[in-house]
C-alpha cells in the first residue's frame, strides 16, 4: 500500500470516530431528540419543580409523549410554570394530573402525565389544572426530625 493509500484510510477512520464521538454527544445531551412530528404546547403551573430542567422528558405510563420546552417565574400566583410540548401522536383528557417525578431515588426529574376520564381533550394553549410539585427530599426530613422532636424524649 502506498502513502497516500494509508494516509486516506487513517482520515476516512478519524473521521467515521468524531461522527461517532459527535453522535454520542448528542445523544447523551437529548438534543438528537428533535422530533420534526406535528407537536401542541400546553402549560402547567407548580408550587416547586424541584430540579426539573428544560428537555426534561414529559411521561405517561413510562413512554416518553413530550419534553419540556420552557420554564419561567409568574410574579403573579409565585408558581413556576413550565411549557410542555407533546407529540401529536398523544392525546390526553382535559382532567390530566401533571405530576414532577424523579427517576430513581438521585435520578432526573421529569413531569409524568397521569390521564383522566374527561371527554374533552386538550389542545394546544390549555392549562393542565391539576398539579403535584416535586417532593423535597430536605424538607421530608426536616419534617420527621420536627416530628421526632416534638414527641419528647419520653415517648416511644
Amino acid at each position: 500500500m502506498n502513502r497516500k493509500t494509508l494516509d486516506l484510510w487513517v482520515g476516512c477512520f478519524v473521521a467515521l470516530g468524531i461522527a461517532a464521538i459527535l453522535f454520542l454527544a448528542l445523544k447523551v445531551g437529548n438534543l438528537s431528540a428533535a422530533n420534526f412530528a406535528e407537536t401542541y404546547q400546553v402549560t402547567a403551573k407548580f408550587a416547586n419543580i424541584g430540579g426539573l430542567k428544560v428537555r426534561a422528558p414529559v411521561k405517561s405510563a413510562g413512554v416518553v409523549v413530550g419534553r419540556v420546552s420552557e420554564i419561567h417565574f409568574d410574579s403573579q400566583t409565585y408558581e413556576a410554570v413550565t411549557v410542555l410540548t407533546l407529540d401529536g401522536r398523544y392525546h390526553f383528557p382535559k382532567d390530566t394530573f401533571a405530576l414532577i417525578l424523579t427517576a430513581g431515588l438521585l435520578g432526573e426529574q421529569y413531569v409524568g402525565l397521569d390521564p383522566g376520564g374527561d371527554e374533552k381533550m386538550l389542545v394546544a394553549g390549555d392549562t393542565i389544572a391539576k398539579t403535584q410539585s416535586a417532593v423535597v427530599l430536605e424538607k421530608l426530613i426536616s419534617q420527621f426530625m420536627f416530628n421526632k422532636a416534638s414527641e419528647g424524649p419520653g415517648n416511644n
